[in-house]
C-alpha cells in the first residue's frame, strides 16, 4: 500500500473512532438532560398541587377567623348587655331595700298573707270581746296596708327576677360562643402552621427545581459543546475521504498509464525481434521468452 494511502486511512480511522465516541458522549448527555426535565415536570407539579392545597387551607382559615370576630362581637354584646342588667338590678334591689326600710317592711307578701288569713279565720270562728277583736282588727288593717305597699313593690321583685333570669340565660349563651371561639380559634391556628409548613416545603421545592433548571442549561452548553466537535470531526473526516478518493483515483491512472507503456514496450520489442529473425540475426533468451509470451 502506498504510505500516502497507509496515512490517510488512519486518519480517517481515528476520526471515525472520535465521531463514535462523541455521539456516544451526546446520547448519555442527552439522556441525563431529559431525565433532568422529566424532574423538573416532576417538582412542578408538586408544586401547583402544594400551592394549590395551601389555598384551600388559607381559605379554610380565613373563614374560621372572621367566624371567630364575629362570635367576639356576638359575646362582647352579651357581656355588655349582661353589664347593664347587673347594673339595673343593684339599682333595683336598692330600690326595694330603700322601700323596706323606709316602710318598716321586714316581711314577704306570703308572711302577710298567711298572717291576714289567720287573722279573718280568727275573727269568723272564735267568740272574741269587742276590744279584742277591735284590735285584731286594727291589726288586720295595718297588715293589709302593708300588703299594699309589698304589692306595689312586687313590680321591683319581678324586674329583678326576670333580669336574673336573662343574664342567666346570656351567661350560658356567653359561655357557648366562648367555647366556640375556642374551638374555631385552636382550628384555625392549626391550619394557619400547616399553611406556613406547606410554604416552607414549597419555597424547598421551587429551590430545588432552580437547582435543576440551572443543572438542564450545563447540559444544553455542554450538548452545544459536543456537538460543534462532532461537526468539526465530520467536516474533517470529509475533507480527509474526499483526498483518499483523490489520491486512489489518481494511483489508478498511474497504474493504468504505466501498464499502457509496458505493453507498449513489449509491442516495441517483439517487432524488434521479429526484424532479427527476418534478417536470420541470433536471437538471445530474452527474445525467445518475449516470443514465447506473445
Amino acid at each position: 500500500m502506498h504510505p500516502s494511502n497507509s496515512g490517510t486511512s488512519k486518519q480517517i480511522n481515528e476520526l471515525k473512532k472520535d465521531i463514535q465516541e462523541l455521539r456516544r458522549s451526546l446520547n448519555q448527555v442527552n439522556d441525563q438532560k431529559e431525565a433532568l426535565f422529566q424532574k423538573r415536570e416532576k417538582l412542578g407539579k408538586e408544586i401547583i398541587s402544594l400551592i394549590n392545597i395551601t389555598k384551600n387551607i388559607r381559605k379554610k382559615r380565613d373563614e374560621l377567623t372572621t367566624s371567630v370576630k364575629k362570635f367576639k362581637v356576638e359575646r362582647k354584646k352579651l357581656n355588655e348587655d349582661i353589664t347593664k342588667k347587673i347594673d339595673n338590678i343593684k339599682k333595683l334591689n336598692k330600690e326595694k331595700r330603700d322601700l323596706e326600710h323606709k316602710k318598716g317592711i321586714k316581711e314577704s307578701p306570703s308572711q302577710l298573707k298567711r298572717e291576714m288569713d289567720g287573722i279573718d279565720f280568727k275573727i269568723e270562728t272564735s267568740a272574741l270581746s269587742f276590744d279584742k277583736e277591735q284590735k285584731l282588727m286594727k291589726h288586720l288593717k295595718e297588715l293589709k296596708k302593708k300588703f299594699k305597699e309589698l304589692t306595689a313593690m312586687s313590680s321591683v321583685w319581678e324586674s329583678t327576677h326576670g333580669l336574673s333570669k336573662e343574664i342567666d340565660e346570656e351567661k350560658k349563651k356567653a359561655d357557648e360562643f366562648h367555647k366556640k371561639i375556642q374551638d374555631l380559634a385552636k382550628e384555625s391556628q392549626e391550619k394557619h402552621e400547616v399553611s406556613i409548613k406547606n410554604s416552607k416545603k414549597i419555597q424547598g421545592l421551587k429551590d430545588e427545581e432552580e437547582k435543576v433548571k440551572k443543572e438542564i442549561t450545563k447540559k444544553k452548553e455542554e450538548i452545544n459543546k459536543i456537538n460543534e466537535k462532532l461537526k468539526e470531526k465530520l467536516k474533517q473526516i470529509g475533507g480527509r475521504d474526499a483526498t483518499y478518493k483523490e489520491e486512489k483515483k489518481a494511483r489508478k491512472e498511474n497504474a493504468r498509464l504505466h501498464e499502457k507503456r509496458r505493453k507498449k514496450t513489449i509491442s516495441e520489442r517483439q517487432r524488434e525481434v521479429e526484424d532479427k529473425l527476418a534478417k536470420g540475426e541470433k536471437l538471445t533468451t530474452e527474445d525467445i521468452l518475449l516470443m514465447q509470451n506473445s
